[in-house]
């Protein structure tokens, strides 16, 4: 959620920050603008909407100036108007946030009473007159921001600029990510790299608590205790930054297609060629532990519930899955010998990160599944298992679920192979499938059109279910949160066993019903549970191999046929025709696919 942008450069800001934040877009926004110092005055533009607002308005009012801040907001305090959007200034400081300003109200109260009237709705404001009020006070300019920073509690990302000070920002990071780049007489500050990587491929990751100031030819880091710190700078790969759409309309229609390759070198990268042994990072012995807790939000909450399958069918290991919200204020026992895993692809999920640091000192190991190495949960946990998945933009997670999928696969069969439940032909028999698993993806993908054709029909719909058994099940909810993250169309995931149980009641001849059903186990007691649908006049999609389709799409609406897989890898197979529905669905109603209203891809704050 937010964007942050800084600049000390040696050419004019202006377009430098507007780029940048194009980088940032996927993160999700509602307003931008930036403040440069130029002759040593502080200058700001702001603008609701899409960055083209903002380029447009500096075409027409420009801003020069090569010392710059720039901000993407997605709201929270107050609507998303030019006068809540950020950099907020109050006098000669101007400052942008990302996160929250829990006790705003107090510091506003406080401001008042000497005095100081506000503009905004927002909490920002609050630290803008703070750093202004502390100056009038004859603090410095990097006292008055440590000042500041000292009295706000929450979470947040700051980068403060200064009136006459054009070689010099302060940033400081509790909570929401911030990184520095290091340039040749330059420095810039980013909310992650992805920001930052056309300008320098060195970059230095704040800590949590830290403050930083910045000069062209300098960078100071202090820590939460007010000592200086060092910091590791890294050298981040530059491709691993690339943002293009490659020829696809949309950002998320790429990452569906680049699904083969990524989950092939998530499988080689723990299952090398010519091996069927699982092979980890760090070293982790499932034979010392009694119960795996895993925590998570949004999809990797979904991959989360699938893996509770496969660990405890596969490796014979009690797991809990919590949604990272409401398992840090449960404040659950974590009992002797159990690990604690966490799943998210940004790494920077504040409740997955809270969550993560209530079980530290109480788990026997923390683990987490990751698509950047470099994240928070990465840095905190004891072992980090990336994803391979790559930048992905689109906010409706695809490649980063079916590589989450993948490696969890593995870490169960690790499990298995350490605990013995499994024997050597099952896990060849497992290995192998997977070794298949991205020419199965690749077959799915070659159905696109026929899934394309169901979206249409499926785009005239204001309601939608979605049923499986199963491993099926945690997809089903997958699904119909696709469908309704993009399309905004109302959809909602179920057991299929639970269509008596209520969901029932909603079927008329209106509503269609999303099958997922690999012929598996389960495969007849799914097929019975559609039934009833049909029974009642709902439309069904059956998705399924063809030996499903052949037995059971007498009476279903649609068909949507995947190739054979092997029972256990079917749920990552089965994601691709569940984005696909939703994609298609999305183009059909006109949405915005890869940046959908109301939603950001990095959720950083509570």
């Amino acid at each position: 959620m937010c964007g942050i942008v800084g600049v000390l450069g040696q050419h004019e800001a202006a377009p430098i920050l507007v780029e940048a934040l194009k980088r940032l877009e996927y993160r999700g926004y509602d307003s931008a603008g930036i403040a440069t110092v130029n002759d040593g005055e502080l200058g700001r533009r702001r603008a609701v909407g899409k960055l083209v607002n903002l380029s447009d308005l500096l075409v027409h009012n420009p801003l020069r100036g090569k010392s710059g801040i720039g901000h993407t907001r997605w709201a929270t305090h107050g609507a998303p108007t030019v006068t809540n959007a950020h950099p907020h200034k109050a006098g000669p400081v101007a400052v942008v946030h990302n996160g929250i300003v829990e006790n705003y109200r107090e510091l506003r109260a406080e401001l008042a009473e000497n005095g100081i009237d506000f503009e905004t709705e927002t909490d920002t404001e609050t630290v803008a007159l703070m750093a202004e009020y502390y100056l009038n006070n004859g603090l410095s300019p990097v006292d008055a921001a440590f000042k500041t920073i000292d009295r706000l509690q929450g979470a947040f990302a700051l980068a403060f600029l200064f009136d006459g000070q054009d070689d010099l920002i302060v940033a400081a990071r509790k909570g929401s990510p911030l990184a520095i780049g290091h340039g040749d007489g330059e420095m810039f500050v980013g909310s992650d790299a992805i920001a930052l990587a056309p300008l320098t491929d060195r970059i230095t990751y704040l800590e949590e608590g830290d403050r930083a100031v910045l000069t062209r030819t300098s960078l100071e880091i202090r820590n939460e205790a007010g000592e200086l710190a060092n910091r590791e700078t890294r050298r981040i790969k530059l491709d691993q930054t690339r943002a293009d759409k490659a020829g696809h309309k949309h950002f998320m229609a790429k990452e569906i297609a680049e699904q083969p390759v990524v989950v092939a070198e998530a499988i080689q990268s723990y299952l090398p060629s010519g091996g069927d042994t699982i092979t980890l990072p760090c070293e982790l012995d499932f034979c010392k532990l009694d119960r795996l807790t895993m925590v998570a939000c949004g999809t990797a909450f979904y991959a989360c519930l699938t893996a509770k399958y496969w660990f405890e069918q596969l490796a014979r290991l009690p797991v809990e899955v919590d949604i990272a919200s409401e398992f840090r204020y449960r404040e659950p026992p974590i009992p002797e010998r159990t690990a604690a895993l966490f799943v998210s692809q940004s790494g920077e999920t504040a409740d997955t990160l809270a969550a993560l640091r209530y079980c530290e000192g109480k788990a026997d190991k923390i683990v987490s599944v990751i698509n950047v190495p470099e994240s928070s949960i990465a840095r905190e946990s004891d072992i980090a298992l990336p994803i391979h998945a790559g930048v992905e933009i689109g906010v409706a997670s695809t490649k980063a679920f079916t590589c989450q999928l993948s490696v969890l696969l593995m870490l169960a069969l690790k499990a298995a192979a350490d605990r013995g439940t499994l024997s050597d032909e099952e896990l060849i028999d497992h290995t192998a499938a997977l070794r298949g698993l991205p020419t199965a993806l690749n077959a799915a993908l070659d159905q696109n059109q026929s899934i394309k054709a169901s979206a249409q029909r499926l785009s005239e719909a204001r309601d939608v279910l979605f049923l499986g058994r199963g491993l099926m099940y945690p997809l089903a909810m997958e699904g119909a949160l696709k469908l309704k993250e993009i399309s905004y169309i109302h959809a909602e995931g179920y057991a299929s066993g639970e269509l008596k149980h209520g969901p029932i009641a909603l079927i008329d001849k209106h509503m269609p019903v999303v099958v997922m059903a690999p012929r598996d186990a389960v495969f007849d007691k799914t097929v019975s549970n559609m039934q009833e649908v049909m029974a009642r006049k709902g439309k069904v999609i059956l998705v399924s191999d063809d030996d499903g389709v052949a037995e059971a799409e007498d009476g279903v609406w649609s068909t949507i046929r995947m190739p054979r897989i092997h029972p256990s890898l079917a749920p990552i197979l089965y994601s691709v025709p569940a984005q696909l529905l939703a994609y298609h669905t999305a183009v059909a109603k006109g949405t915005d696919v890869d940046q959908p209203r109301n939603l950001a891809k990095s959720v950083t704050v509570e």
